[in-house]
């Protein structure tokens, strides 16, 4: 019976094709660093003894498969074909096709980034400038945003708990400048323009407040309501399009839009946060959310024209909420504090998530991101002494 399929009813040839070096280096890789795969699948019901067996299944394919240039995706069509029993065995189970799916499509990706030897991440390591400190007394985490090439806009909480800005106008930094307010969060920033800016903040009250630059002056705050249990996160898929995301009271993702003329109701999209979330959007349609999770995993949430889509883990263990940012279509570069204070990124390349890459630094806040040219990322976070901290990708 497939049911009591069992590590030790495994075949010569499947024993032959494990002891490999690189499904060794594999499986060591995702019981080290991917334990959120594991779990999510045993708190299903599977015993962890199955998982690493189904894991080691999956992996072994895999590496015979990848030369081909397959994607994921194809691959795991095909791994399904020929292990029939696998998905009787977790319908047995109640376990949810979508849950395996998720796992098992994770654990593909993994074996490619892993096996991959065209050594961008070693490129991509040496593309990255140094730690720079910017200076100031930050009370909070920054946020950024850029109206045009060459151009950052940073903010963040200052000592008076008011709204502090400093830029970068293309050949040196400003000095910081207060734009008042009382924080209880930090700020969220975005531009959706040339010369415009709208920032979001948590008030005293704990309501939604929003201030912008049109291009000549900064306006005074307007509240928006709600009830905010995390500092706010904004992104903006078109011209004068704005869609703020909050945690709200029960831990669940809330939603509001300003849809060109009027801001919409707030709109619940559920899960359970342990963090503010992130959002970036990379076309008209589209609107990428990130938060962590319950097991202080990296989790995800997308906007695909027409509907959100559940949410995924893409592992990690977080220190505080992600930041993320995207320098073209069908690309983002997810930012996060790792359990060391590191700063680590995650790579969506079009067609699968790739490994965390470790970027160093020590991080006393979660980060921000931006991107202004498809060739350029910036990212700064609070660091020692409370100072701003930035570094660069640059290709």
């Amino acid at each position: 019976m497939f049911f009591n399929h069992d590590v030790r009813n495994v075949t010569t040839h499947e024993m032959s094709i494990r002891q490999q070096p690189v499904v060794q280096e594999v499986m060591d890789r995702l019981r080290s660093e991917h334990n959120n795969l594991y779990a999510q699948l045993t708190r299903a019901g599977i015993s962890r003894r199955f998982i690493d067996y189904i894991f080691y299944l999956v992996v072994s394919y895999t590496v015979n498969q990848a030369e081909t240039g397959q994607s994921a995706r194809q691959i795991y069509i095909q791994f399904q074909r020929q292990v029939p029993w696998l998905n009787q065995f977790f319908l047995a189970h109640n376990v949810p096709q979508n849950l395996v799916d998720r796992v098992l499509r994770t654990v593909i990706e993994i074996t490619l980034d892993i096996i991959s030897d065209d050594g961008d991440d070693d490129d991509d390591d040496n593309q990255w400038s140094s730690w720079e400190n910017l200076g100031g007394r930050l009370t909070s985490a920054p946020a950024v945003s850029s109206w045009q090439a060459n151009r950052l806009d940073v903010f963040a909480r200052g000592q008076n708990q008011d709204l502090i800005h400093k830029w970068w106008d293309g050949r040196r930094w400003s000095d910081w400048e207060s734009l008042g307010g009382v924080l209880t969060s930090p700020p969220a920033a975005v531009s959706w323009g040339p010369n415009r800016i709208d920032v979001f903040v948590r008030g005293t009250d704990q309501s939604l407040y929003h201030k912008w630059w049109d291009g000549n002056r900064w306006s005074d705050w307007e509240n928006l309501g709600g009830t905010l249990t995390s500092a706010p996160t904004v992104s903006s898929r078109r011209s004068n399009q704005l869609d703020v995301f909050v945690r709200g009271t029960n831990n669940r993702l809330y939603k509001r839009t300003w849809n060109g003329t009027r801001w919409q109701d707030w709109e619940d999209l559920g899960g359970n946060l342990t963090s503010h979330p992130a959002s970036i959007s990379w076309g008209p349609n589209r609107i990428d959310v990130f938060a962590r999770g319950q097991n202080q995993d990296l989790i995800h949430k997308w906007w695909d024209g027409n509907r959100w889509s559940d949410w995924e883990s893409l592992g990690g263990t977080l220190v505080g909420a992600p930041a993320a940012s995207s320098r073209r279509p069908n690309q983002i570069d997810v930012f996060v504090r790792g359990s060391n204070n590191r700063l680590y990124k995650k790579t969506w390349n079009g067609s699968r998530w790739e490994e965390w890459q470790d970027l160093g630094g020590n991080l006393t806040s979660h980060p921000a991101a931006v991107s202004w040219d498809e060739n350029r990322i910036d990212v700064f976070a609070r660091g020692q002494g409370n100072n701003l901290y930035h570094i660069y990708w640059q290709s």
